[in-house]
């Protein structure tokens, strides 16, 4: 069944009678739940509300000039839920990391609608153990968030995307490792291939002050072209199926070339790799610890099983 809570309460509800009759719950709807519980631009913290999109979420930073350095595709249709639970993540993560290094506070409703909550409201906070990161990536199948607290960031002052096409792989893996030896700081490292003539173009994203952003344009390279379109919506928008791989950065290369021609975004500086097409690699992922994990969260399987 889908629930549709009208408020924390009412979830916690839901979900113990669910839990109670062994009932399955096939979906949950926080379309109530948007609110901007706290928020202390003074501290660079906040605590948002599973149901609120993380476009709103930004908006309403940016009045103060701050942001959570996190740019999945599409963040008007993203959730806060969504964005922890499906670990949701973009190309500007070669610079800030994934979502768990910002977030600091969790709330979950658990599949028998007790609700729990780890970590706090400030950034050093060290008490007990560690247990809001399990709920990150885990599809629902543990609990229900409903809040998160984060740590923010300034929003730069200044912020450009160079590009550079390049005939073969080859060449633009050269261009990256060049930028990779450089004194360049990059948000945002990117190698595609989604160029309809067969090439290979390396995106890279500089911020910062504007004397920052200055300096790190003259130490470029090849990459001196503003970048002025961007293919990658495109390419999450096809009804083809996207995959997820990640190698050693430096196993890239030999990873794109085993890929062939199907088309790919790969984060160039932490070996992260998108493509369409069957999956190449191989999960290992401790499948025993996580039917452990689930097995002690959710004894009744009543929420989602997590995808392998």
């Amino acid at each position: 069944m889908t629930l549709c809570p009208t408020s924390l309460a009412d979830l916690s509800r839901q979900l113990a009678d669910c839990h109670a009759a062994k009932r399955p719950v096939v979906a949950v709807d926080l379309a109530a739940l948007v609110a901007i519980r706290d928020y202390t631009p003074d501290d660079m913290t906040v605590t948002a509300e599973g149901g609120l999109t993380l476009a709103a979420l930004q908006a309403k930073l940016a009045i103060r000039g701050q942001w959570l350095p996190i740019d999945p595709p599409f963040p008007e249709r993203v959730t806060v839920r969504e964005l922890l639970a499906k670990n949701y993540f973009g190309p500007r993560r070669c610079a800030f990391g994934p979502i768990r290094e910002h977030l600091i506070g969790l709330e979950v409703v658990l599949a028998d609608g007790r609700v729990t909550h780890s970590g706090g409201k400030v950034v050093k906070n060290v008490a007990g153990y560690d247990l809001l990161k399990l709920f990150v990536g885990a599809h629902d199948s543990l609990g229900i968030i409903t809040a998160a607290t984060f740590k923010l960031r300034p929003l730069p002052e200044q912020e450009i995307t160079l590009s550079a096409t390049y005939a073969n792989l080859a060449n633009a893996w050269s261009a990256v490792e060049t930028i990779l030896a450089s004194p360049v700081m990059p948000v945002i490292l990117d190698l595609h291939n989604l160029q309809a003539n067969g090439t290979f173009t390396v995106r890279l994203g500089l911020a910062g002050t504007r004397e920052e952003v200055k300096w790190q344009l003259a130490h470029a390279g090849d990459l001196q072209s503003v970048s002025t379109s961007d293919s990658e919506p495109n390419f999450w928008m096809s009804n083809v199926t996207v995959h997820t791989d990640s190698v050693l950065p430096t196993r890239l290369p030999q990873a794109l070339t085993a890929l062939g021609s199907v088309p790919f975004i790969a984060r160039a500086a932490n070996g992260i790799i998108h493509h369409q097409g069957p999956p190449r690699l191989k999960s290992v992922e401790p499948l025993a610890l996580s039917q452990r994990l689930k097995n002690t969260f959710d004894p009744h399987h009543i929420l989602p099983e997590a995808p392998l």
